[in-house]
């Protein structure tokens, strides 16, 4: 039996409130938990390589599938975390599977 493959979320974040940010991170965690998500990195842009970007802070999250990812999105438990990451910050998310 073939395993669908993982998929990614690469968040691109740009904090507009650096204390209203520290409590969204803080919740985020027990969010992924029941979709079995695992922060690979959390970080802060160190060199700009190449292009522009007005994001200075990166995240990225394993997930076991893209399934997983929707229903940690929709979930109920990260739903009431979004407008504090949305008063916290701008957030760019993404999913990718690899």
């Amino acid at each position: 039996m073939t395993q669908p493959p993982r998929a990614f979320v690469i968040g691109s974040i740009r904090i507009k409130d650096a204390a209203k940010w520290q409590q969204y991170r803080d919740a985020v965690p027990a969010t992924l938990a029941p979709w079995r998500g695992e922060i690979l990195l959390r970080g802060r842009r160190a060199l700009l390589l190449s292009g522009e970007t007005a994001h200075t802070d990166t995240v990225v999250i394993r997930f076991p599938d893209t399934a997983s990812v929707e229903g940690w999105y929709r979930s109920d438990a990260y739903a009431a975390l979004i407008a504090l990451r949305n008063e916290a910050a701008e957030v760019l998310l993404v999913s990718y599977e690899g």
